[in-house]
């Protein structure tokens, strides 16, 4: 079980792509207009997780696509009703109990409730009528919106389809689309131990989530969202019992370059600057237990992860 609050930097980048489109707004990629940065929802990031967890490692999602035997994607109702198959006696049960095997369930298969909690109405049949409740699980890792180190230029891309644009047609169908030529995203998280108690989180799924925010984000291979690669992941680890931690780490880093903004391309273009971020750690070394951190080859820090007051350890390939 966690038995330590954590912070966590997650930071990767976007070349030429929409790293998260606004439905309500022709799907273009989500900008602050005030400072011109590149805003990404958590609810992204934790899609990218749970993506990663259910095709590559294998983890059962509980919020997931899944079509019912006509074809229609099921509802929230439904499965969590998939959660009481297989259960003997199941009309005999009361409404407290189908829920408590519901939530018992759900926990003990479901890694993205264990990482993120969820509301999970539900629609149960007791004593042969629908009773309506629901299950709140409050999650122990939380993200913020994600937010641009810089301010980014957005364009507009419009080419030719493949097919015609209807039967009989000889003039093709449009492709239009918005991009970024390049953002540099820096997400915050944390994780809470007392909330960790509730949804019985443990070390081994935290070492699935940095696998999932690494490696999920590596394989973004869509046309939309290829060209997306993870840079750097802090993790502070705060020592036990302390029910406190520092906050907004990631404000503390900053980004260094001769260019405009706009002009940014690719790591190369610029230098982050992580001189704050070091200085406020040393300052709150007596309530660290350790720092894990994986940096991408490309990524050019102006100081290495080294200090007499912090233990930094480096996470290996296996994260």
């Amino acid at each position: 079980m966690i038995k330590n609050r954590k912070e966590i930097i997650f930071i990767y980048d976007v070349s030429f792509a929409n790293p998260n489109g606004d439905p309500n707004d022709e799907n273009k990629p989500r900008i602050d207009e005030e400072t011109g940065k590149n805003i990404v929802t958590d609810v992204r990031l934790k899609r990218t997780v749970r993506d990663y967890l259910r095709e590559f490692e294998g983890q059962e999602i509980f919020v997931r696509e899944i079509e019912d035997d006509e074809g229609k994607i099921q509802d929230a109702k439904a499965r969590a009703r998939d959660f009481l198959k297989n259960v003997q006696d199941l009309d005999k049960k009361s409404l407290k109990e189908q829920k408590d095997i519901i939530k018992d369930n759900i926990l003990t298969q479901c890694i993205d409730v264990r990482l993120f909690g969820a509301t999970i109405p539900l629609d149960l049949k007791v004593n042969g009528k629908n009773k309506q409740s629901s299950i709140t699980l409050t999650g122990p890792v939380q993200f913020n919106m994600g937010l641009s180190l810089h301010r980014v230029k957005l364009e507009y891309i419009k080419g030719t389809g493949a097919f015609a644009s209807s039967e009989g047609k000889e003039q093709k169908t449009f492709r239009e689309e918005w991009i970024l030529p390049y953002s540099l995203i820096v997400f915050h998280g944390l994780v809470n131990e007392n909330s960790a108690r509730e949804t019985n989180l443990t070390e081994t799924d935290l070492k699935l989530l940095r696998k999932g925010l690494w490696e999920g984000t590596k394989n973004l291979i869509t046309r939309s969202k290829n060209g997306q690669m993870p840079r750097l992941l802090i993790e502070v680890v705060y020592k036990e019992g302390l029910n406190t931690h520092i906050g907004d780490l990631h404000r503390y880093i900053k980004l260094k370059t001769d260019k405009t903004d706009e002009e940014i391309r690719s790591p190369e273009d610029y230098t982050l600057d992580i001189e704050k971020l070091l200085e406020v750690l040393e300052e709150e070394a007596d309530k660290i237990e350790k720092v894990l951190f994986k940096k991408d080859r490309s990524l050019k820090l102006n100081r290495n992860f080294l200090s007499d007051k912090i233990t930094f350890e480096e996470i290996r390939e296996d994260l």
